[in-house]
Protein backbone atom coordinates (compact mmCIF):
# COMPACT_ATOMS: atom_id res chain seq x y z
CA UNK A 1 0.00 0.00 0.00
CA UNK A 2 1.48 3.05 -0.90
CA UNK A 3 1.87 5.76 1.47
CA UNK A 4 2.30 9.06 -0.03
CA UNK A 5 1.16 8.86 -3.70
CA UNK A 6 -0.26 11.82 -5.00
CA UNK A 7 3.20 13.97 -5.10
CA UNK A 8 4.63 16.03 -8.33
CA UNK A 9 7.82 15.97 -10.43
CA UNK A 10 9.90 18.37 -8.65
CA UNK A 11 11.02 19.41 -11.66
CA UNK A 12 12.27 23.16 -10.90
CA UNK A 13 15.94 23.30 -9.90
CA UNK A 14 17.16 24.79 -6.99
CA UNK A 15 20.63 25.04 -5.67
CA UNK A 16 22.50 24.06 -2.69
CA UNK A 17 25.84 25.34 -1.57
CA UNK A 18 28.67 23.31 -3.95
CA UNK A 19 25.83 21.41 -5.96
CA UNK A 20 25.71 22.40 -10.07
CA UNK A 21 22.59 23.07 -11.20
CA UNK A 22 21.22 21.70 -13.94
CA UNK A 23 19.93 25.31 -15.42
CA UNK A 24 23.11 26.04 -15.93
CA UNK A 25 23.03 23.80 -18.76
CA UNK A 26 21.99 24.77 -22.29
CA UNK A 27 19.24 25.02 -23.92
CA UNK A 28 20.35 23.27 -26.33
CA UNK A 29 20.97 20.64 -23.93
CA UNK A 30 17.56 20.76 -22.76
CA UNK A 31 16.12 20.38 -26.11
CA UNK A 32 18.23 16.76 -26.58
CA UNK A 33 17.12 15.85 -23.59
CA UNK A 34 13.10 16.42 -24.74
CA UNK A 35 13.84 14.58 -27.55
CA UNK A 36 14.66 11.63 -26.21
CA UNK A 37 12.28 11.62 -23.83
CA UNK A 38 9.66 11.73 -26.39
CA UNK A 39 11.46 9.35 -28.29
CA UNK A 40 11.36 6.73 -25.36
CA UNK A 41 7.46 7.69 -24.84
CA UNK A 42 7.05 6.35 -28.22
CA UNK A 43 8.96 3.52 -28.18
CA UNK A 44 7.44 2.39 -24.91
CA UNK A 45 3.94 3.11 -25.09
CA UNK A 46 3.52 3.10 -29.47
CA UNK A 47 4.36 5.00 -32.62
CA UNK A 48 0.92 6.79 -32.45
CA UNK A 49 1.13 7.72 -28.99
CA UNK A 50 1.71 11.46 -29.45
CA UNK A 51 -0.89 11.85 -32.52
CA UNK A 52 -4.26 12.73 -32.29
CA UNK A 53 -7.22 10.38 -31.49
CA UNK A 54 -9.29 8.94 -33.30
CA UNK A 55 -12.92 7.21 -33.48
CA UNK A 56 -15.69 7.44 -30.88
CA UNK A 57 -14.17 5.94 -27.80
CA UNK A 58 -16.66 3.54 -25.81
CA UNK A 59 -14.70 5.49 -22.46
CA UNK A 60 -12.51 8.89 -22.97
CA UNK A 61 -10.70 9.19 -19.33
CA UNK A 62 -9.34 12.05 -18.84
CA UNK A 63 -5.38 11.43 -16.87
CA UNK A 64 -3.08 8.97 -16.63
CA UNK A 65 -2.57 8.88 -13.00
CA UNK A 66 -2.62 5.16 -11.26
CA UNK A 67 -6.48 5.71 -10.73
CA UNK A 68 -7.06 6.59 -14.54
CA UNK A 69 -4.89 4.31 -15.43
CA UNK A 70 -7.08 1.34 -13.21
CA UNK A 71 -10.08 2.35 -14.59
CA UNK A 72 -9.05 2.06 -18.31
CA UNK A 73 -7.00 -1.01 -18.03
CA UNK A 74 -10.17 -2.92 -16.24
CA UNK A 75 -12.74 -1.05 -18.90
CA UNK A 76 -10.52 -2.37 -21.79
CA UNK A 77 -9.98 -6.10 -20.49
CA UNK A 78 -13.84 -5.76 -19.66
CA UNK A 79 -14.58 -5.26 -23.94
CA UNK A 80 -14.90 -1.13 -24.00
CA UNK A 81 -12.97 0.83 -26.70
CA UNK A 82 -10.76 3.14 -24.44
CA UNK A 83 -8.63 6.17 -24.93
CA UNK A 84 -6.81 7.81 -22.22
CA UNK A 85 -5.87 11.32 -22.47
CA UNK A 86 -2.79 12.88 -20.60
CA UNK A 87 -1.22 16.31 -20.94
CA UNK A 88 2.45 15.06 -19.68
CA UNK A 89 4.76 13.43 -21.68
CA UNK A 90 4.46 10.38 -19.30
CA UNK A 91 2.01 8.26 -17.87
CA UNK A 92 1.60 7.80 -14.32
CA UNK A 93 0.55 11.45 -12.78
CA UNK A 94 2.04 11.28 -9.44
CA UNK A 95 3.68 8.25 -9.79
CA UNK A 96 5.51 8.91 -12.50
CA UNK A 97 9.70 9.21 -12.78
CA UNK A 98 12.02 11.02 -14.98
CA UNK A 99 15.93 10.26 -15.83
CA UNK A 100 18.35 13.07 -16.34
CA UNK A 101 21.44 12.77 -18.56
CA UNK A 102 23.87 11.22 -15.62
CA UNK A 103 21.54 8.26 -15.29
CA UNK A 104 19.55 9.29 -12.03
CA UNK A 105 15.76 7.78 -12.07
CA UNK A 106 13.87 10.27 -10.06
CA UNK A 107 10.98 9.21 -8.15
CA UNK A 108 8.01 11.59 -8.08
CA UNK A 109 5.69 10.72 -5.62
CA UNK A 110 4.80 7.16 -4.07
CA UNK A 111 7.71 4.73 -1.78
CA UNK A 112 6.54 2.74 0.18
CA UNK A 113 4.14 0.06 -0.67
CA UNK A 114 2.82 -3.50 0.25
CA UNK A 115 0.56 -6.14 -0.95
CA UNK A 116 1.41 -5.23 -4.62
CA UNK A 117 1.78 -9.00 -5.77
CA UNK A 118 0.34 -11.90 -4.91
CA UNK A 119 -3.51 -12.94 -6.02
CA UNK A 120 -4.50 -13.27 -1.97
CA UNK A 121 -3.47 -9.60 -1.83
CA UNK A 122 -5.90 -7.13 -0.58
CA UNK A 123 -4.44 -3.81 -1.68
CA UNK A 124 -6.81 -2.98 -3.85
CA UNK A 125 -4.13 -1.91 -6.38
CA UNK A 126 -2.41 -5.31 -6.20
CA UNK A 127 -5.76 -6.76 -6.88
CA UNK A 128 -5.98 -4.78 -9.92
CA UNK A 129 -2.95 -6.26 -11.35
CA UNK A 130 -4.30 -9.64 -10.83
CA UNK A 131 -7.46 -9.04 -12.53
CA UNK A 132 -4.87 -8.12 -15.73
CA UNK A 133 -2.69 -10.66 -15.33
CA UNK A 134 0.12 -7.90 -14.51
CA UNK A 135 3.14 -9.20 -13.70
CA UNK A 136 5.02 -6.23 -11.62
CA UNK A 137 8.14 -7.55 -9.89
CA UNK A 138 9.17 -6.45 -6.54
CA UNK A 139 12.09 -6.04 -4.35
CA UNK A 140 10.69 -7.18 -1.05
CA UNK A 141 11.92 -6.02 2.17
CA UNK A 142 11.19 -5.03 5.87
CA UNK A 143 13.38 -2.32 7.29
CA UNK A 144 12.68 1.19 7.47
CA UNK A 145 14.86 4.36 10.33
CA UNK A 146 12.72 6.22 12.28
CA UNK A 147 14.18 9.43 13.78
CA UNK A 148 11.87 10.52 16.03
CA UNK A 149 12.43 13.20 19.31
CA UNK A 150 13.25 10.18 21.49
CA UNK A 151 15.73 8.75 19.21
CA UNK A 152 16.21 6.85 15.84
CA UNK A 153 15.68 3.47 15.97
CA UNK A 154 15.20 0.82 12.99
CA UNK A 155 11.79 -0.79 12.85
CA UNK A 156 10.37 -3.39 10.64
CA UNK A 157 6.68 -4.57 9.31
CA UNK A 158 5.47 -7.29 11.09
CA UNK A 159 3.89 -8.31 14.56
CA UNK A 160 7.43 -8.70 16.93
CA UNK A 161 9.83 -6.34 16.00
CA UNK A 162 7.64 -2.92 16.97
CA UNK A 163 7.55 -4.56 20.45
CA UNK A 164 11.59 -5.07 21.24
CA UNK A 165 11.18 -0.89 20.36
CA UNK A 166 8.63 -0.19 22.70
CA UNK A 167 10.63 -2.14 25.12
CA UNK A 168 13.44 -0.08 24.57
CA UNK A 169 11.89 2.97 24.64
CA UNK A 170 8.83 2.98 27.19
CA UNK A 171 9.29 -0.32 29.04
CA UNK A 172 7.47 -3.37 29.20
CA UNK A 173 3.90 -1.55 30.24
CA UNK A 174 3.94 -0.03 27.37
CA UNK A 175 4.42 -3.50 25.47
CA UNK A 176 1.46 -4.89 27.04
CA UNK A 177 -0.31 -2.00 25.62
CA UNK A 178 0.71 -2.33 22.20
CA UNK A 179 -0.26 -6.48 22.36
CA UNK A 180 -3.68 -5.24 23.60
CA UNK A 181 -3.94 -2.84 20.79
CA UNK A 182 -3.21 -5.45 18.60
CA UNK A 183 -5.34 -8.14 19.92
CA UNK A 184 -8.30 -5.25 19.69
CA UNK A 185 -7.59 -4.63 16.63
CA UNK A 186 -7.01 -7.87 15.24
CA UNK A 187 -11.07 -8.62 14.74
CA UNK A 188 -11.10 -5.28 13.09
CA UNK A 189 -8.65 -5.54 10.77
CA UNK A 190 -10.49 -8.76 9.42
CA UNK A 191 -13.86 -6.77 9.28
CA UNK A 192 -12.02 -3.61 7.40
CA UNK A 193 -11.23 -6.34 4.57
CA UNK A 194 -14.56 -8.35 4.62
CA UNK A 195 -16.71 -6.05 1.95
CA UNK A 196 -13.92 -5.85 -0.94
CA UNK A 197 -14.29 -2.35 -2.94
CA UNK A 198 -13.64 -4.67 -6.05
CA UNK A 199 -17.06 -5.66 -5.34
CA UNK A 200 -18.24 -2.39 -5.35
CA UNK A 201 -20.33 -0.42 -8.49
CA UNK A 202 -22.71 1.99 -8.58
CA UNK A 203 -26.16 0.41 -9.80
CA UNK A 204 -28.46 -1.93 -8.91
CA UNK A 205 -26.18 -4.43 -9.97
CA UNK A 206 -23.97 -3.83 -6.37
CA UNK A 207 -26.71 -6.22 -4.61
CA UNK A 208 -25.41 -9.29 -6.65
CA UNK A 209 -21.36 -7.97 -7.17
CA UNK A 210 -21.37 -6.97 -2.86
CA UNK A 211 -24.04 -8.63 -1.92
CA UNK A 212 -22.15 -11.63 -1.89
CA UNK A 213 -20.00 -10.67 0.83
CA UNK A 214 -22.50 -9.58 2.74
CA UNK A 215 -23.06 -12.71 5.22
CA UNK A 216 -19.39 -12.40 5.61
CA UNK A 217 -19.04 -9.10 6.34
CA UNK A 218 -22.05 -9.29 8.60
CA UNK A 219 -20.56 -12.61 10.24
CA UNK A 220 -17.15 -10.02 10.64
CA UNK A 221 -18.98 -6.97 12.95
CA UNK A 222 -18.99 -6.83 16.66
CA UNK A 223 -19.95 -3.77 18.55
CA UNK A 224 -16.70 -2.13 18.10
CA UNK A 225 -16.66 -2.76 14.80
CA UNK A 226 -19.66 -0.58 14.22
CA UNK A 227 -16.46 2.07 15.05
CA UNK A 228 -15.03 1.21 11.84
CA UNK A 229 -16.62 4.19 10.15
CA UNK A 230 -15.75 6.90 12.52
CA UNK A 231 -11.93 8.53 13.83
CA UNK A 232 -9.39 5.99 14.73
CA UNK A 233 -8.96 8.16 17.66
CA UNK A 234 -12.38 7.58 19.21
CA UNK A 235 -12.33 3.90 18.29
CA UNK A 236 -9.15 3.45 20.86
CA UNK A 237 -9.86 5.91 23.30
CA UNK A 238 -9.62 3.43 26.57
CA UNK A 239 -7.41 1.03 24.69
CA UNK A 240 -3.78 3.32 23.92
CA UNK A 241 -2.95 5.52 26.46
CA UNK A 242 1.06 5.50 26.50
CA UNK A 243 2.35 8.39 25.31
CA UNK A 244 4.64 7.58 22.49
CA UNK A 245 1.99 4.86 21.27
CA UNK A 246 -0.49 7.99 20.80
CA UNK A 247 2.09 9.84 18.73
CA UNK A 248 3.21 6.65 16.82
CA UNK A 249 -0.18 6.32 15.82
CA UNK A 250 -1.05 10.09 14.58
CA UNK A 251 1.93 9.82 12.48
CA UNK A 252 0.77 6.31 10.56
CA UNK A 253 -2.42 7.74 10.38
CA UNK A 254 -0.99 10.79 8.85
CA UNK A 255 1.18 8.75 6.44
CA UNK A 256 -2.29 6.91 5.39
CA UNK A 257 -4.14 9.74 5.20
CA UNK A 258 -2.71 13.36 5.39
CA UNK A 259 -5.09 13.54 9.04
CA UNK A 260 -3.70 12.49 12.32
CA UNK A 261 -5.73 10.23 14.33
CA UNK A 262 -8.68 12.08 15.08
CA UNK A 263 -9.51 12.97 11.16
CA UNK A 264 -9.00 9.34 9.94
CA UNK A 265 -11.18 6.98 9.12
CA UNK A 266 -10.82 3.90 11.39
CA UNK A 267 -11.25 1.69 8.56
CA UNK A 268 -7.80 3.12 6.89
CA UNK A 269 -5.96 2.31 9.83
CA UNK A 270 -7.84 -1.52 10.31
CA UNK A 271 -6.63 -1.81 6.73
CA UNK A 272 -3.15 -0.97 7.18
CA UNK A 273 -2.87 -3.05 10.96
CA UNK A 274 -4.42 -6.31 8.35
CA UNK A 275 -1.34 -5.40 5.84
CA UNK A 276 1.53 -4.60 8.46
CA UNK A 277 1.02 -6.35 11.61
CA UNK A 278 0.58 -9.82 10.38
CA UNK A 279 3.32 -12.42 10.71
CA UNK A 280 6.21 -12.60 8.00
CA UNK A 281 4.85 -9.42 5.91
CA UNK A 282 7.09 -7.84 3.63
CA UNK A 283 7.12 -3.88 1.79
CA UNK A 284 7.07 -4.29 -1.78
CA UNK A 285 9.54 -2.05 -4.52
CA UNK A 286 8.61 -2.33 -7.96
CA UNK A 287 11.90 -3.07 -9.84
CA UNK A 288 12.37 -0.13 -12.09
CA UNK A 289 10.68 2.30 -9.45
CA UNK A 290 7.19 3.63 -9.62
CA UNK A 291 7.14 4.48 -12.97
CA UNK A 292 7.37 0.58 -13.52
CA UNK A 293 4.07 0.24 -11.98
CA UNK A 294 2.31 3.08 -14.25
CA UNK A 295 4.11 1.19 -17.46
CA UNK A 296 2.69 -2.46 -17.18
CA UNK A 297 -0.95 -0.82 -16.16
CA UNK A 298 0.07 0.73 -19.81
CA UNK A 299 1.72 -2.21 -21.34
CA UNK A 300 0.31 -4.89 -19.62
CA UNK A 301 -3.32 -3.56 -19.07
CA UNK A 302 -4.95 -0.76 -21.27
CA UNK A 303 -2.68 -1.85 -24.31
CA UNK A 304 -2.87 -5.47 -24.45
CA UNK A 305 -6.40 -5.37 -24.10
CA UNK A 306 -6.64 -2.60 -27.24
CA UNK A 307 -6.83 0.78 -25.37
CA UNK A 308 -5.29 4.28 -26.67
CA UNK A 309 -2.69 6.33 -25.03
CA UNK A 310 -2.58 9.93 -25.85
CA UNK A 311 0.48 11.90 -24.47
CA UNK A 312 0.54 15.39 -24.49
CA UNK A 313 -2.83 16.03 -24.53
CA UNK A 314 -4.60 18.54 -22.69
CA UNK A 315 -8.31 18.18 -22.32
CA UNK A 316 -9.80 21.91 -22.18
CA UNK A 317 -13.05 21.15 -21.25
CA UNK A 318 -15.75 17.97 -20.86
CA UNK A 319 -18.58 18.25 -23.52
CA UNK A 320 -22.13 18.44 -21.62
CA UNK A 321 -25.15 18.11 -23.88
CA UNK A 322 -28.87 18.02 -21.86
CA UNK A 323 -26.82 17.34 -18.85
CA UNK A 324 -24.60 14.09 -20.57
CA UNK A 325 -21.23 14.06 -21.01
CA UNK A 326 -20.48 13.26 -24.59
CA UNK A 327 -16.79 13.50 -25.13
CA UNK A 328 -14.18 16.26 -24.54
CA UNK A 329 -12.09 18.75 -26.19
CA UNK A 330 -8.54 18.20 -26.20
CA UNK A 331 -5.34 20.48 -27.32
CA UNK A 332 -2.67 18.41 -28.72
CA UNK A 333 1.46 19.30 -28.58
CA UNK A 334 1.90 21.81 -30.67
CA UNK A 335 -1.41 23.49 -30.34
CA UNK A 336 -3.79 21.16 -32.73
CA UNK A 337 -7.39 20.74 -31.34
CA UNK A 338 -10.01 18.58 -31.35
CA UNK A 339 -13.56 17.14 -30.09
CA UNK A 340 -13.46 13.55 -29.31
CA UNK A 341 -16.40 12.70 -28.54
CA UNK A 342 -17.39 9.09 -26.39
CA UNK A 343 -20.12 7.18 -24.77
CA UNK A 344 -18.40 8.12 -21.47
CA UNK A 345 -16.15 10.15 -19.63
CA UNK A 346 -13.90 9.08 -16.70
CA UNK A 347 -11.92 12.52 -15.10
CA UNK A 348 -8.84 11.58 -12.95
CA UNK A 349 -8.41 15.04 -12.19
CA UNK A 350 -9.20 16.73 -8.83
CA UNK A 351 -12.85 17.55 -7.74
CA UNK A 352 -11.39 21.22 -8.38
CA UNK A 353 -9.79 20.75 -11.98
CA UNK A 354 -12.79 19.13 -12.85
CA UNK A 355 -15.07 21.67 -12.60
CA UNK A 356 -12.66 23.70 -14.34
CA UNK A 357 -13.46 21.38 -17.61
CA UNK A 358 -17.30 21.74 -17.07
CA UNK A 359 -19.21 24.42 -18.82
CA UNK A 360 -20.32 27.33 -16.79
CA UNK A 361 -24.08 25.99 -16.59
CA UNK A 362 -23.14 22.73 -14.85
CA UNK A 363 -20.25 24.19 -12.45
CA UNK A 364 -22.52 25.25 -9.85
CA UNK A 365 -24.10 22.08 -9.34
CA UNK A 366 -21.40 20.27 -8.91
CA UNK A 367 -19.22 22.60 -6.51
CA UNK A 368 -22.51 21.77 -4.24
CA UNK A 369 -21.89 18.12 -5.12
CA UNK A 370 -18.38 18.19 -5.02
CA UNK A 371 -16.27 20.23 -3.78
CA UNK A 372 -18.13 20.26 0.01
CA UNK A 373 -14.65 20.09 2.01
CA UNK A 374 -11.09 21.26 2.77
CA UNK A 375 -8.19 20.55 0.75
CA UNK A 376 -5.55 19.16 2.24
CA UNK A 377 -1.87 21.13 2.30
CA UNK A 378 0.87 20.50 -0.35
CA UNK A 379 4.64 19.71 -0.55
CA UNK A 380 8.09 20.42 -0.13
CA UNK A 381 10.12 18.02 -2.69
CA UNK A 382 13.96 17.65 -2.63
CA UNK A 383 15.35 14.98 -5.50
CA UNK A 384 19.27 14.75 -5.17
CA UNK A 385 22.13 12.43 -6.85
CA UNK A 386 24.85 11.79 -4.86
CA UNK A 387 28.27 9.98 -4.51
CA UNK A 388 27.64 6.56 -2.24
CA UNK A 389 31.62 6.09 -2.20
CA UNK A 390 31.80 8.72 0.16
CA UNK A 391 29.12 7.54 2.52
CA UNK A 392 30.17 6.12 5.86
CA UNK A 393 27.56 3.01 5.74
CA UNK A 394 25.16 2.12 3.37
CA UNK A 395 21.91 3.77 4.30
CA UNK A 396 18.47 2.01 4.82
CA UNK A 397 15.94 2.72 1.96
CA UNK A 398 13.29 4.97 4.09
CA UNK A 399 13.86 7.45 6.67
CA UNK A 400 11.18 9.22 8.71
CA UNK A 401 11.60 12.51 10.48
CA UNK A 402 9.56 14.13 12.75
CA UNK A 403 10.66 17.24 14.63
CA UNK A 404 8.58 18.19 17.83
CA UNK A 405 5.39 15.92 19.01
CA UNK A 406 3.85 18.66 20.61
CA UNK A 407 3.22 20.75 17.25
CA UNK A 408 1.27 17.81 15.79
CA UNK A 409 2.94 15.63 13.08
CA UNK A 410 0.05 17.85 10.84
CA UNK A 411 2.05 20.75 11.53
CA UNK A 412 4.12 22.46 8.51
CA UNK A 413 7.91 20.59 8.15
CA UNK A 414 7.33 19.10 11.50
CA UNK A 415 7.49 15.65 9.05
CA UNK A 416 9.36 14.82 6.36
CA UNK A 417 10.13 11.38 4.19
CA UNK A 418 13.15 10.09 3.09
CA UNK A 419 13.66 7.55 0.36
CA UNK A 420 16.48 6.54 -1.24
CA UNK A 421 15.15 3.60 -3.84
CA UNK A 422 18.70 2.77 -5.32
CA UNK A 423 19.64 1.13 -2.12
CA UNK A 424 17.01 -2.02 -3.25
CA UNK A 425 16.88 -0.85 -6.89
CA UNK A 426 21.13 -0.07 -8.30
CA UNK A 427 19.43 0.45 -11.58
CA UNK A 428 17.59 3.91 -10.41
CA UNK A 429 21.38 5.36 -10.03
CA UNK A 430 24.59 5.33 -11.67
CA UNK A 431 26.82 2.92 -10.57
CA UNK A 432 28.60 3.54 -6.79
CA UNK A 433 25.59 6.82 -6.70
CA UNK A 434 22.50 7.03 -4.68
CA UNK A 435 19.28 8.91 -5.72
CA UNK A 436 17.49 10.71 -3.06
CA UNK A 437 13.33 11.73 -2.70
CA UNK A 438 12.86 13.55 0.20
CA UNK A 439 9.73 15.26 0.89
CA UNK A 440 7.51 17.02 3.60
CA UNK A 441 4.26 14.75 2.97
CA UNK A 442 1.39 16.94 2.66
CA UNK A 443 2.17 19.75 4.96
CA UNK A 444 3.33 22.26 2.87
CA UNK A 445 0.89 25.84 2.95
CA UNK A 446 -0.04 26.69 -0.56
CA UNK A 447 -1.04 30.08 0.72
CA UNK A 448 2.62 30.66 1.46
CA UNK A 449 3.70 30.19 -2.31
CA UNK A 450 0.46 31.99 -3.72
CA UNK A 451 0.63 34.92 -5.77
CA UNK A 452 4.43 34.35 -6.46
CA UNK A 453 5.97 33.94 -9.41
CA UNK A 454 8.37 30.93 -10.35
CA UNK A 455 12.19 32.29 -11.24
CA UNK A 456 11.53 35.38 -9.39
CA UNK A 457 14.39 36.21 -6.53
CA UNK A 458 11.17 36.07 -3.87
CA UNK A 459 10.56 32.72 -5.33
CA UNK A 460 13.88 31.63 -4.93
CA UNK A 461 14.67 32.77 -1.74
CA UNK A 462 11.69 30.92 -0.11
CA UNK A 463 12.23 27.58 -1.80
CA UNK A 464 15.55 27.81 -0.73
CA UNK A 465 14.53 28.44 3.07
CA UNK A 466 12.14 25.84 2.91
CA UNK A 467 14.43 23.02 1.53
CA UNK A 468 16.10 23.76 4.58
CA UNK A 469 14.53 20.76 6.85
CA UNK A 470 14.49 19.10 3.95
CA UNK A 471 18.68 18.82 3.43
CA UNK A 472 18.78 18.02 7.11
CA UNK A 473 16.38 15.49 6.82
CA UNK A 474 18.11 13.34 4.30
CA UNK A 475 21.90 14.34 6.12
CA UNK A 476 20.45 12.79 9.34
CA UNK A 477 19.51 9.36 7.00
CA UNK A 478 22.89 9.41 5.92
CA UNK A 479 25.26 10.13 8.47
CA UNK A 480 26.60 12.94 7.12
CA UNK A 481 25.31 16.15 5.09
CA UNK A 482 24.28 15.52 1.95
CA UNK A 483 25.16 18.90 0.61
CA UNK A 484 28.94 18.02 0.44
CA UNK A 485 28.04 14.65 -1.61
CA UNK A 486 25.21 16.00 -3.79
CA UNK A 487 26.01 16.09 -7.49
CA UNK A 488 22.81 17.14 -8.70
CA UNK A 489 19.58 18.38 -7.19
CA UNK A 490 16.09 19.72 -7.71
CA UNK A 491 13.86 21.33 -5.54
CA UNK A 492 9.96 21.35 -6.24
CA UNK A 493 7.00 23.46 -4.17
CA UNK A 494 3.79 23.93 -4.46
CA UNK A 495 3.88 26.06 -7.10
CA UNK A 496 5.85 22.89 -9.24
CA UNK A 497 2.93 20.41 -7.78
CA UNK A 498 0.28 22.64 -9.44
CA UNK A 499 2.32 23.32 -12.73
CA UNK A 500 3.70 19.27 -13.28
CA UNK A 501 0.18 17.59 -12.26
CA UNK A 502 -2.07 20.04 -13.15
CA UNK A 503 -3.03 19.92 -9.47
CA UNK A 504 -5.40 22.66 -8.07
CA UNK A 505 -3.14 24.64 -5.16
CA UNK A 506 -0.85 22.06 -5.13
CA UNK A 507 -2.94 20.15 -2.79
CA UNK A 508 -2.88 16.78 -1.68
CA UNK A 509 -6.29 15.44 -2.11
CA UNK A 510 -9.36 16.62 0.08
CA UNK A 511 -9.01 16.64 3.45
CA UNK A 512 -12.21 14.91 4.31
CA UNK A 513 -12.23 13.74 7.81
CA UNK A 514 -13.39 11.01 9.94
CA UNK A 515 -17.50 11.07 9.39
CA UNK A 516 -17.41 12.68 5.98
CA UNK A 517 -18.18 10.01 3.07
CA UNK A 518 -16.16 11.13 -0.27
CA UNK A 519 -18.86 10.65 -3.44
CA UNK A 520 -18.34 7.55 -5.74
CA UNK A 521 -16.75 7.66 -9.01
CA UNK A 522 -20.48 8.43 -10.64
CA UNK A 523 -21.87 11.96 -10.75
CA UNK A 524 -25.04 13.54 -11.22
CA UNK A 525 -24.01 14.17 -14.67
CA UNK A 526 -25.09 11.10 -16.61
CA UNK A 527 -21.87 9.30 -17.74
CA UNK A 528 -19.52 11.41 -16.28
CA UNK A 529 -17.44 9.59 -13.51
CA UNK A 530 -14.72 10.26 -11.39
CA UNK A 531 -11.38 8.23 -10.46
CA UNK A 532 -8.25 9.35 -7.91
CA UNK A 533 -7.95 10.74 -4.62
CA UNK A 534 -11.28 13.16 -4.80
CA UNK A 535 -13.44 9.81 -4.90
CA UNK A 536 -13.99 7.27 -2.38
CA UNK A 537 -12.16 5.56 -0.76
CA UNK A 538 -9.88 8.82 -1.01
CA UNK A 539 -6.13 9.23 -0.65
CA UNK A 540 -3.60 6.49 -1.23
CA UNK A 541 -2.52 4.37 -3.59
CA UNK A 542 -4.63 1.36 -2.55
CA UNK A 543 -7.79 4.02 -2.69
CA UNK A 544 -7.30 5.48 -6.15
CA UNK A 545 -7.05 1.48 -7.01
CA UNK A 546 -10.06 1.15 -5.88
CA UNK A 547 -11.49 3.85 -7.39
CA UNK A 548 -10.84 3.09 -10.70
CA UNK A 549 -12.30 -0.26 -10.30
CA UNK A 550 -15.62 0.77 -8.71
CA UNK A 551 -15.71 3.11 -11.85
CA UNK A 552 -14.85 0.45 -14.14
CA UNK A 553 -17.26 -1.84 -12.85
CA UNK A 554 -19.70 0.28 -12.93
CA UNK A 555 -19.16 0.82 -16.77
CA UNK A 556 -19.94 -2.60 -17.35
CA UNK A 557 -22.22 -5.40 -17.04
CA UNK A 558 -22.36 -7.42 -13.75
CA UNK A 559 -22.14 -10.88 -15.62
CA UNK A 560 -18.18 -9.05 -16.42
CA UNK A 561 -18.02 -7.89 -13.03
CA UNK A 562 -18.67 -11.04 -11.33
CA UNK A 563 -16.60 -12.96 -13.74
CA UNK A 564 -13.51 -10.49 -12.19
CA UNK A 565 -14.02 -11.05 -8.82
CA UNK A 566 -13.60 -14.98 -9.73
CA UNK A 567 -10.73 -14.46 -10.96
CA UNK A 568 -8.92 -12.70 -8.44
CA UNK A 569 -10.01 -15.47 -6.05
CA UNK A 570 -12.45 -12.89 -3.96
Amino acid sequence: MGFVVRVPAAQVCGRPPRCPSPLARPLRSSRCTLRRALASAREKYGDDVFEPASGEPDVVVIGAGIGGLCCAALAASYGMSVTVLESHDVPGGAAHAWVNKDGYHFESGPSLYSGMTGKNSTNPLGQVFAALDIDLPCHKYKNWMCHLPEGSFLTEVGAKQFMDVLREFRGEAAVSEWRALQQFMEPLAKASVALPPASFRSDPGVVLTAGKYLPNALGSLSPAALGLTGSFRDLVKGVVKDEFIVNWLDLLCFLLSGQDAGGTIAAEVAFMFNEWYQPNCELDFPVGGSQAMADALVGQGLRKYGGKLKLGAHVEEILVEGGEARGVRVRYRGGKTQVLRAGAVVSNASTWDTQKLLPESARSGWAEERTDFAACPSFMHLHAGIDASLLPSTPEMHHIWVGDWKKGVTSPQNCVLTSIASVVDPSLAPEGKHVIHAYTPGNEPYELWKGLKRGTKEYEDLKRERSEVLWDAVSQALGVDARELCEVSMVGTPLTHQRFLRRSMGTYGPAHKAGETLPFPPTSIKNLLCTGDSTFPGIGLPAVGASGMIAANTLTSVSNHLEMLEKIGL
